[in-house]
């Protein structure tokens, strides 16, 4: 066998302009092929043994045998014939596989059929040209990317590749075609794998990206059983120029702002609440589906008494009476205001009163003003 490195090209590809798309998948196949690195060891390859390959539109564009194109034909070892009924009625492929044959390369002529059948006896079918025969090369049925060995067009055509690439480099079928399977099917699984991974990315990101709803609870920072609950809890949500407001019922029922675009979660918002016996709370928060906002109830509405005490009659202030409220003694000022704070914990809805004075009332109802008066008797 002749030493590659005495060639220029490693094969010559001889095609008809029609079947140009054939010429440049093969060239492409054969010199991005890589072998596996047993063999390459075994014969002293490169991973990428089958290079250079000669192929008219990369380098001059065919239109007879020139001085050129023997030269081309002279400097490469295998002749790559694209054999369809294309080729088989091309005369520059009859004069281009005769002058490969006159180099006494005969046995380096190489088939590659991509349409058409062998010895059809049709000249609308043949896909080899008439000059093999008229030669005498050897019966050879060559690569076909057409036979049905397997159920799937594209496992039969890389077939095809390997078995040309096996002729080309004198090498078994079998030796590389296993491992070409093998191959075949990790990177059908690689490339399986990262499509699911991508539309798991996408589908992940149409997620993020779609509008979400937004839960609110409202709960109370200190919970007196004793006072009334809140109740038409007025919550605000306010999102850039954006202002979404909902009420509930009472404390034990959430709030629920739909289709709040995605944009808004994550960062900044601002949420108020209104409540009658509660601080007005507003407050900053990082956007999420579900939050939870306390509010604190208004320690005046229930804790502030103020009462003035007045005679039987409701007309005269009666100053120095003392009088007891949750355990909270005062006495009436000159004007006779009784006035004190009552803590949280202890507040109530209404007070029991006593007094060193017969009052003629012993309760006090809340809230009261300064419009309240307790008579004496």
């Amino acid at each position: 066998m002749e030493q590659q490195t005495s060639y220029k090209y490693f094969a010559f590809i001889s095609y008809n302009s029609r079947d140009i798309d054939w010429g440049k998948r093969v060239q492409k196949k054969l010199e991005q092929y890589r072998m596996p690195a047993t063999l390459c060891k075994e014969h002293g390859w490169e991973r990428k043994p089958i290079k250079p390959i000669f192929f008219a539109p990369t380098d001059i564009q065919p239109g007879g045998l020139t001085a050129e194109l023997q030269e081309r034909l002279k400097a490469a070892r295998h002749l790559i014939v694209i054999c369809s009924p294309n080729s088989a009625k091309s005369q520059w492929v009859a004069k281009e596989i005769e002058f490969f044959h006159s180099l006494g390369r005969s046995s380096n002529i190489h088939f590659f059929i991509v349409a058409g059948e062998p010895h059809s006896g049709n000249l609308d079918t043949e896909c080899f040209n008439p000059v093999v025969e008229k030669l005498g090369l050897p019966e050879i049925l060559g690569a076909n990317v057409n036979e049905k060995v397997y159920r799937w067009p594209w496992l039969n055509r890389e077939r095809a590749y390997v078995q040309l690439i096996t002729k080309l480099l004198g090498i078994e079928f079998d030796s590389i075609w296993q491992r070409h399977k093998r191959q075949l099917v990790y990177n059908i699984v690689m490339w399986t794998v990262s499509l699911l991974a991508v539309l798991l990315l996408l589908l992940l990101a149409w997620q993020a990206n779609q509008p979400r709803d937004v839960e609110v609870t409202v709960n109370d920072s200190f919970v007196n059983s004793e006072l009334p609950s809140a109740d038409n809890v007025i919550v605000t949500l306010e999102l850039e120029n954006e202002e979404r407001i909902d009420t509930i019922p009472d404390l034990g029922h959430p709030v629920m702002f739909k289709n709040i675009p995605a944009k808004f979660f994550n960062e900044n918002a601002h949420i108020s609440v209104r409540c009658g016996s509660y601080l007005a709370t507003d407050t900053i928060v990082v956007l999420e589906e579900k939050l939870n906002v306390s509010i604190s109830r208004d320690p005046a509405v229930f804790g502030d008494v103020h009462f003035y005490v007045k005679d039987k009659f409701g007309e005269a202030v009666v100053p120095g009476v003392e009088v007891e409220i949750a355990g909270i003694k005062a006495v009436s000022a000159a004007d006779g205001l009784v006035e004190f704070k009552i803590p949280l914990e202890k507040q109530r809805r209404s007070y029991a009163i006593s007094s060193s004075a017969a009052l003629m009332a012993d309760t006090l109802y809340m809230p009261c003003s300064r419009d309240t008066s307790i008579r004496l008797k």
